[in-house]
């Protein structure tokens, strides 16, 4: 266990590169490559995080005084994904997450049950934050650590399930999110796309970054229209001139800085990625791997940023309207590009269906982190965890909104039956795409 705490303390811009070089290794890649890899990766990594980093500190003031010009009164603070994640692996069950984690994917990995091998072994923090408020809410730790397992199954189909739309839109071949926050949302995006494209003159309208800025010219810019929605927000905040254009000039800046973080970051997982697909194909004929990473990697596409920044103040707006909403939307706006970033290629790239999309789910979103906040506040109470000043009940969007958070909590009600089921259902629906993809990759064999 100590051990455990020690490796999630470092945090992912560590552990990661660590990881990539000992994957590398295995993967009898060159030491000096592999060490070159894994070393660029956390580059990338602290780039990311530097300009999320920047964003959060523009965009949290701002927030802030929309919310004040709005009188929104509000009892229920999000905290954000770091406190969560903290949380989570503070708990109980937190403790385990790792261990659970790293056993289930290479037990489905043997059985043949996904094609994930994923080393983003930080964000198995999503698992633990079920399990833990399972555990809360049924006062069963056993139970808690069954929910991290259904969980971890989940996010493997998940990511197999969207692998080749991050390898189709992203142009990440050989990689796939099982990322407790992102993949949820595919289950969500999929029906809406064949919803919008049976409605008449709506299925027709092209909202993609490339046709915006065809249509718009300077204006359709990715650095134009961050400025510009920057500005935007800044007025919502009542702010003054000086106010205005300095985050103007940050959104624009993370709409450029950001996509070239994530090639940094790209640039170091492309050697480890090739290696691995060749040492599977020379063991496992007819077999494939991709590498489970943060989802980190699709956020800075230009569709992404920008429907995550329409999206703030729309989710500020809902908590307002929202029918029986008690959380003020805080410490998770700017983390709102990981909670769009797998309905994009879903939508191609269609920012405003995206933004329907986003707005459809964080308005159900937000009556679930309500629900969960006292099981939440609890969980926080057992860790530990030192409550902002003035606030007696906690929750996030990041994952106390995610449609997963909302499956195992209504499972478990049911008891061991609910989350035996959830996990049986898992295993099923992974057999079923590996025999798919595998009778796929067969019949191309064949035609070639």
């Amino acid at each position: 266990m100590d051990v455990i705490k020690y490796l999630v303390d470092l945090g992912p811009s560590v552990v990661l590169p660590v990881l990539i070089f000992l994957f590398g290794i295995i993967l009898k890649t060159k030491p000096g490559e592999a060490f070159r890899a894994g070393l660029t990766v956390g580059i990338g990594f602290i780039g990311i995080n530097l300009v999320i980093g920047l964003l959060m500190g523009s965009l949290g003031p701002a927030a802030q005084d929309m919310v004040k010009n709005l009188g929104i009164q509000l009892t229920i603070i999000d905290v954000g994904w770091p406190a969560t994640s903290a949380i989570a692996f503070g708990s109980a069950v937190g403790a385990l997450a790792i261990p659970i984690g790293l056993a289930v994917n290479l037990g489905m990995l043997v059985l043949g049950l996904t094609r994930t091998l994923n080393i983003d072994l930080w964000n198995l923090w999503h698992i633990a934050f079920t399990g833990s408020l399972v555990a809360v809410m049924s006062n069963n730790i056993t139970l808690g650590i069954l929910t991290s397992i259904a969980h971890a199954i989940i996010l493997l189909v998940l990511a197999d399930l969207t692998a080749k739309h991050v390898s189709n839109y992203y142009g990440y071949p050989n990689i796939s999110f099982p990322h407790g926050t992102s993949t949820p949302y595919y289950l969500i995006a999929l029906p809406l796309e064949k919803l919008f494209d049976r409605i008449p003159g709506f299925r027709n309208l092209k909202a993609d970054p490339e046709t915006i800025q065809k249509r718009l010219g300077l204006l359709g810019e990715s650095t134009v229209l961050g400025l510009i929605l920057g500005i935007i927000i800044a007025l919502l905040a009542g702010w003054d001139l000086q106010k205005v254009l300095d985050l103007g000039v940050k959104t624009a800046a993370v709409m450029l800085i950001l996509p070239r973080m994530v090639s940094i970051l790209m640039e170091g997982l492309i050697p480890i990625s090739e290696a691995a697909s060749e040492f599977v194909r020379k063991r496992f004929p007819g077999r494939e791997v991709n590498i489970g990473m943060d989802a980190a990697l699709a956020v800075g596409h230009p569709a992404t940023i920008a429907a995550s920044l329409l999206m703030i103040p729309i989710v500020l707006g809902l908590a307002v309207l929202m029918p029986g909403n008690k959380v003020l939307p805080f410490g998770d706006l700017a983390t709102i590009p990981f909670i769009v970033c797998l309905m994009v290629p879903i939508f191609k790239g269609n920012v405003i269906r995206t933004v329907i999309g986003a707005t459809i789910s964080l308005a159900f979103g937000l009556l679930l982190a309500t629900y969960i906040s006292p099981l939440f506040t609890q969980a926080a109470q057992n860790a530990g965890f030192k409550f902002p000043d003035g606030a007696s009940a906690i929750s996030s969007l990041v994952d106390g909104a995610v449609p997963t958070t909302a499956i195992f909590l209504f499972g478990a009600k049911l008891g061991y039956a609910g989350i035996i089921g959830i996990a049986i259902i898992g295993l099923g629906v992974a057999y079923l795409v590996q025999r798919k993809q595998k009778n796929s990759s067969q019949s191309v064999n064949k035609a070639l």
